[in-house]
């Protein structure tokens, strides 16, 4: 048995998380069960957990200089596409100590190379798309949702004359990526994109239109906008920089197969 590490899985249900553990060699923790003083603060255990609602957990760590891994779904390769043509929610990221990975890391380019993603040319268009933000992270921020959207739009209303389009989140998934999929949007006379810290932005770089991102924490940020300042012209980043963010992007996620062979748990160290 692993002792260095705790997996929290609630009710021992969490499928991706028992997955990573039995790869480490070790069972699952369910998470009701834990104990934040003697499994972190006294006997030092890595904590691994998934899900923005454990945001109490990740604070604690945080004050306390505590590594932990984070866990959610994956940047890309989860929608419909050549590989993948139920859109399965076949990937997940594992960050270190944050929400999201904000940095390039220079990688090689095989593991983007394997996904099959097409990297369209910049695109232009005369629409800005505001992508409403998940009430999850709206609670893990301590933000409101229908405020952060109506401020928003004020905000663009006093910056440019062009049309703003709010897309909220659909509910349920099958909406999100099949009914009215985001990349079908994108393609319809879209000047730029702008989120808190939806996967909706990296959609949008894909798919060659200018993304904004204005949460603290997105693996956009290296290639977006980050202030609304820029919305009648913004940043876009040349292919050698798109290139290295996609490689770095890739590298941290990992399909199930990775997760249960042991794969994940080895990379997400490195």
């Amino acid at each position: 048995m692993n002792e260095d590490w705790v997996f929290l899985s609630k009710n021992n249900q969490d499928e991706y998380i028992n997955m990573l553990a039995r790869s480490a060699g070790t069972e699952p923790t369910d998470s009701d069960y834990f104990d934040f003083h003697y499994d972190v603060e006294m006997d030092h255990r890595k904590v691994v957990l998934r899900g923005i609602l454990k945001y109490k957990l990740m604070h604690k760590c945080w004050a306390g200089s505590h590594d932990f891994w984070y866990m959610d779904s994956g940047y890309v390769g989860n929608n419909v596409g050549s590989k993948n043509s139920h859109g399965s929610k076949l990937y997940h990221r594992i960050v270190k100590n944050d929400l999201q990975q904000n940095t390039i890391k220079e990688r090689p380019a095989d593991r983007w190379q394997a996904l099959g993603i097409t990297l369209h040319p910049r695109r232009t268009g005369s629409k800005i798309i505001v992508a409403a933000p998940d009430e999850k992270p709206c609670r893990f921020y301590g933000i409101d949702q229908a405020k952060w959207v109506e401020e928003t739009v004020a905000q663009l209303a006093q910056l440019t004359d062009r049309p703003v389009e709010v897309r909220q989140r659909a509910p349920k998934r099958i909406d999100r990526i099949v009914t009215t999929p985001l990349n079908h949007l994108l393609t319809q006379d879209v000047h730029a994109v702008v989120t808190f810290n939806s996967v909706a932005a990296v959609e949008s770089i894909l798919a060659g239109v200018p993304a904004f991102v204005l949460a603290p924490s997105h693996v956009a940020r290296p290639v977006a906008n980050t202030t609304l300042d820029k919305i009648n012209e913004p940043f876009w980043p040349d292919r050698a920089l798109l290139d290295a963010w996609c490689h770095s992007l890739a590298y941290g996620q990992y399909h199930v197969r990775e997760l249960k062979d042991g794969t994940a748990f080895r990379m997400m160290q490195e």
